[in-house]
């Protein structure tokens, strides 16, 4: 499960790399320089402008041990530094093959010369690199093209060369030994180079998604510090709050508006508080059709179950005493329950509901 995970985020910031480097390429494009390959160690280098006017002189130098003899001046180092170099390699360095598919296996040739790259070069899958002509239709309702492949170790000399120059990039090319004209190349391989000149856009994007988890496991620690100083702030004032309240019940005043209006909250029951005690008292098999405060005294009716029950469960209540029935108890025979009416004392509490 990680080597798949670890497959995809190469894939993903492979894209993400090719999508930078194609957004850069626009709004800064690379200088191109071509090295053509002549013999062994022999190159000769064209450098295409970038503004009109601006050329170089071509370039011949050899490869002598991985150094460039003889080194070129500083207009040819600031050329390369940045760039992206074309190889155009020489034809005795790779193998070629003539090949053919069935028609349908256009949109899958890459794949299909991969699984059988083995049989077709000396080399495995790993150690070669390759690339191919445009198919051609041919008879039999099949396409052909030609294979161009060659080692791994062959080119690596070319790819450090190019670094070596400063290039951001480097392209190998070949022209087949059949190709009608010299602009019929076949890219080999490409590669991008990780140099002073250029962006590192794996490893920046790998920093990217450090610095992100980093910056969501900061703001987690601070959120959570901060919900916890909340909420410390918040127990802190109901706290005082309570205490304020408990100050104000134990000390009457002088009679102020503000002491009297207390006194009387506190001495005088609420009509909501009494219907919120009842309906907590009564079962759920009793239905309230009545219900009246007239000061202190509260009378309910309605039906129930089981009168008597219900003077026990409201004297139960430390907002209700006295409870009694001031009028009969009753049944009529379509009546689901006993018709009730109780009476009780409503004392004034300011409780907890739990």
């Amino acid at each position: 499960m990680m080597s798949e995970l670890k497959d995809l985020f190469a894939v993903w910031m492979s894209g993400v790399a090719a999508a930078l480097d194609a957004v850069t390429a626009r709004i800064a494009p690379q200088r191109r320089i071509v090295l053509v390959e002549h013999e062994a160690g022999a190159f000769t280098a064209r450098a295409g402008a970038l503004r009109k006017g601006a050329t170089l002189p071509q370039l011949a130098f050899r490869l002598d041990h991985g150094r460039v003899e003889p080194a070129p001046g500083a207009e040819w180092r600031a050329a390369f530094r940045g760039s992206r170099v074309d190889i155009l390699m020489r034809p005795d360095q790779v193998l070629f093959r003539a090949v053919d598919f069935p028609k349908q296996a256009a949109d899958f040739l890459g794949g299909m010369i991969r699984a059988q790259i083995d049989r077709l070069t000396p080399w495995t899958a790993n150690d070669a690199v390759f690339g191919m002509t445009a198919p051609a239709p041919v008879a039999g309702d099949r396409i052909a093209l030609t294979l161009a492949a060659t080692s791994k170790q062959t080119i690596e000399p070319l790819v450090k060369l190019a670094q070596n120059l400063g290039a951001a990039s480097v392209v190998g090319q070949v022209v087949p030994v059949d190709a009608a004209s010299g602009t019929d190349r076949v890219t080999l391989f490409e590669r991008r180079l990780t140099g002073a000149s250029m962006i590192d856009a794996p490893r920046l994007l790998r920093v990217a998604l450090l610095g992100s988890c980093a910056a969501a496991l900061l703001s987690f620690a601070i959120s959570s510090y901060v919900v916890g100083s909340l909420e410390a702030e918040q127990q802190e004032l109901g706290r005082r709050i309570a205490q304020r309240r408990a100050a104000l019940r134990l000390n009457p005043g002088s009679g102020s508006a503000e002491t009297l209006l207390a006194r009387r909250k506190q001495t005088s029951p609420s009509s909501v508080m009494v219907l919120e005690g009842i309906s907590r008292v009564l079962p759920d098999s009793t239905y309230v059709t009545e219900l009246r405060i007239e000061g202190d005294k509260m009378q309910v009716a309605g039906l129930t179950q089981d009168a008597p029950a219900l003077i026990r469960l409201i004297e139960q209540s430390p907002q209700f005493t006295r409870a009694t029935f001031f009028a009969p108890t009753t049944r009529a025979p379509e009546d689901p329950g006993e018709r009730f009416h109780v009476e009780a004392h409503v004392t004034p509490y300011f409780g907890s509901g739990s």
